[in-house]
């Protein structure tokens, strides 16, 4: 047990490290959600099938889809502005 802890674990800082190098917003949003999985993943290995419910549901789908719908409001006032300055 105590190996498979160690390789979720890492996964998990790998996907943590591959969440902070995206440059692109819209790429940190879905590798925010490959995270949020892989801590999934972990805290089944840990046995903790309730944390794991809940991170299936706020950090897999409801936090990325909240900045991509977020990305995609201010680009649409960043385009507004920028017809209107013209």
């Amino acid at each position: 047990m105590t190996a498979l802890v160690v390789v979720a674990l890492t996964v998990v800082a790998l996907a943590g490290t591959a969440v902070v190098l995206a440059d692109a917003p819209e790429r940190q949003a879905v590798s925010l959600s490959v995270f949020g999985t892989t801590l999934v993943i972990l805290f089944v290995v840990l046995q903790a099938p309730d944390v794991a419910l809940s991170e299936l549901g706020v950090g897999t789908a409801i936090v990325p889809l909240m900045v991509m719908l977020t990305i995609r409001t201010m680009r649409k006032d960043r385009a507004r502005d920028h017809e209107e300055d013209e």
